[in-house]
């Protein structure tokens, strides 16, 4: 078999790299070991993904979004950043409009919001049935890539039920512990942060009024992101909560009611007696960055390349910008997929994109979940004089709402 591209991994960003390959005219293939109906209707995972504005542009060019129910997405309208149970001022991010002179500048209009919330598995369907209906794009289902090795114009890959492939290009899309970056001999950054998540859905008797809020407690970080309202009421918010990992294993099997006391006290009744509406999904909490973007004939996207700890909201925005950026930099070369100036481009450009941010996350992660010495007073300080600073605010709003 013959592809310009074969793309291992058919998550988000394998699927939205697919996309962009075939909207410049190059043949793809995409492996995955899910079946299909896997990809077809995905289960409920726990998580919602906050878009940015250049997100949805991208969703809406490719065809995706429109394969997205408009009652399943919820507009952020606020941002709440806090930090321990002692008081001071949280930071806040309005949008546009929302309150008069809340970071708006003749660069971000009023009366959008800062982003989107949508499930992650609704992304991923949408995602698929667009593919389904792009020309130039095969699926292949329940098999995976066991070995490649790259030539001076292409690369012949191995799978693992028997078959071989041919290519120009390619590309590891297959997670955070991905097999083609190991393949390929690039190392990567693993901050293991020693702690594990737990996402599920919290109904609520308060209104969540599209905010959400990110909550820097002393011994456990808690995000409550609002959810498309439900007839109008408003009342289901994700709850993402981080502990030890002793502690979600003990809360995901704990007995309903127990769980909802539990969760009710840990928010302090913000939004009134909290009571779980959906499965209990957990996750290691490890974030990853590969020292390399690219090998010979070889490209690192997704979470394969970056994988972000979650407290930025932003992974899945740089999923889709790494691939952007990668088949951008590849269409303006010499017409080769697989050309090696052009993966050079894209290293340098995602690289540049995404590195700062994920080293800013990662030194915030560990500050603001550590509770001795002078760290809370600290965190606190640095939350009121954050919100102080105009021009900082300003610049997280039009990172958030830049459609290009």
């Amino acid at each position: 078999m013959t592809s310009d591209v074969v793309i291992a991994g058919g998550g988000p960003a394998g699927l939205a790299a697919a996309l962009s390959f075939a909207r410049e005219g190059w043949r793809v293939s995409v492996v995955e070991k899910a079946p299909p109906g896997v990809l077809e209707s995905p289960s409920f995972d726990g998580r919602e993904i906050a878009l940015t504005h250049h997100t949805v542009h991208w969703l809406k060019q490719h065809g995706v979004w429109d394969h997205i129910p408009a009652e399943a997405v919820c507009p952020l309208e606020v941002a709440r950043v806090e930090s321990g149970r002692l008081g001071g001022q949280p930071l806040i991010f309005h949008a546009p409009g929302i309150v008069p002179g809340s970071a708006a500048d003749d660069e971000v209009p009023d009366g959008e919001p800062l982003g989107f919330l949508v499930a992650n598995h609704l992304i991923r369907r949408a995602l698929h049935q667009a593919v389904r209906r792009t020309e130039g794009i095969t699926l292949l289902c329940q098999t995976g890539v066991t070995g490649f090795q790259a030539g001076r114009e292409m690369v012949q890959v191995s799978l693992s039920d028997g078959r071989a492939m041919q290519a120009r290009l390619l590309v590891g899309a297959d997670g955070r512990f991905s097999r083609i970056r190991e393949m390929a001999g690039i190392g990567a950054i693993v901050h293991d942060f020693s702690m594990s998540i737990l996402v599920c859905r919290m109904r609520h008797l308060t209104p969540h009024d599209n905010t959400a809020l990110q909550w820097f407690d002393e011994r456990q970080t808690i995000a409550l992101l609002p959810v498309a309202p439900d007839g109008g009421m408003g009342d289901i918010s994700s709850l993402v909560l981080t502990l030890p990992p002793d502690d979600i294993a003990r809360l995901r099997v704990a007995a309903p009611d127990d769980f909802n006391a539990e969760i009710t006290r840990r928010t302090d009744e913000r939004l009134g007696l909290l009571r779980v509406m959906s499965d209990r999904i957990t996750y290691p909490l490890k974030a990853v960055y590969a020292h390399r973007f690219h090998a010979p004939r070889v490209a690192l996207i997704g979470d394969a390349a970056v994988g972000m700890h979650p407290i930025t909201a932003h992974g899945f925005n740089f999923g889709i910008r790494g691939q952007e950026t990668l088949v951008q930099e590849l269409s303006a070369g010499p017409g080769d997929p697989g050309d090696a100036a052009s993966l050079q481009r894209f290293e340098r450009r995602h690289r540049k994109a995404t590195f700062p941010l994920f080293a800013a996350t990662n030194a915030i992660a560990v500050a603001y979940t550590r509770d001795d010495g002078p760290f809370p007073l600290a965190r606190r300080a640095g939350l009121m004089l954050a919100n102080r600073l105009a021009p900082f605010k300003k610049a997280v709003t039009r990172m958030l709402m830049d459609p290009v």
